[in-house]
């Protein structure tokens, strides 16, 4: 690829989504590939914020419950819309009070991540940003997505990570419950884990959902948060956690190039196809 862009890799691109609604669902997890992609070619670090307006995003795994058509009718019964994404494991919410974040870095023979140190740089980010409160890592056994490098404040999970690796390029994800209703979530999707397991609900890698289990961040630091004011803290944080700071005239020349263009639309269509194994559950 010829370099047109105006790199700077002693900066982060910071690219914004927004909140998205049901007709953009595909674009952030499309967009996660062509940025992974991009940052390990072009040794660029980059940070996506991106929000659902109402969904949950269903792990490969989630596809294969045997009552799946039961499950997703419970979804749609709760006013949830329904994506696979691009990767394994088990679902998550996302919703207007939830900020999905991704740390997007260059993951070459120069700069090689391993997998707990991927995890452990978003951990120690969230920690810089939210000194208020001890915040730990440790699997939230009976919360939706449980996995080792859950995150939790005495005890009550407020966050979840999970790493996707694209050719030279890592991108280290964590999903923020920041406000909201976090127990209807979690009543959610133990909704959908009973109508689509049945007798089999907690079995199977399949987790037994506790609602109670976890809570909103601000909740936890007993602080009324935004998710702007999340942003805010998380870029604050940047360039102490990362010797880097945001230069804000990267995104544009980058996101509006033929080569990012072109490749954002292959990722679309890889998307609308794995999606595609669900639509005949959708009613």
């Amino acid at each position: 690829m010829s370099t047109t862009f105006p790199l700077h890799t002693e900066s982060f691109m910071l690219l914004d989504s927004g909140c998205l609604t049901n007709s953009d669902y595909f674009l952030p997890f499309a967009l996660t590939d062509v940025l992974t992609t991009f940052s390990g070619m072009q040794h660029q670090p980059i940070i996506h914020f991106w929000q659902l307006d109402q969904a949950m995003i269903l792990g490969m795994k989630d596809t294969r419950v045997p009552h799946l058509k039961e499950g997703i009718t419970s979804l749609q019964e709760n006013d949830y819309s329904v994506v696979v994404r691009n990767a394994g494991g088990l679902g998550v919410i996302a919703d207007s009070g939830i900020l999905n974040v991704s740390l997007i870095l260059p993951n070459n023979s120069e700069h090689k991540l391993s997998i707990d140190a991927a995890y452990e740089l978003m951990w120690a980010w969230l920690r810089q940003s939210f000194p208020e409160k001890e915040i730990d890592a440790f699997e939230i056994t009976t919360s939706y997505c449980p996995g080792t490098y859950d995150l939790s404040i005495g005890g009550q999970k407020f966050a979840g990570i999970a790493q996707r690796r694209v050719k030279d390029g890592i991108s280290v994800m964590i999903y923020i419950s920041v406000n909201g209703n976090q127990l209807a979530r979690g009543e959610v999707v133990r909704d959908f884990y009973l109508a689509g397991l049945q007798e089999q609900f907690g079995e199977n890698g399949y987790p037994p959902v506790d609602p109670a289990v976890m809570a909103n961040l601000e909740t936890l630091i007993e602080t009324p948060l935004t998710i702007d004011a999340v942003k805010t803290r998380l870029i604050e944080a940047s360039p102490q956690q990362f010797e880097k700071s945001i230069d804000p005239n990267l995104t544009e020349p980058i996101i509006t190039s033929e080569w990012f263009q072109t490749n954002l639309t292959v990722q679309l269509e890889k998307m609308a196809q794995r999606n595609a194994l669900i639509k005949g559950e959708i009613v």
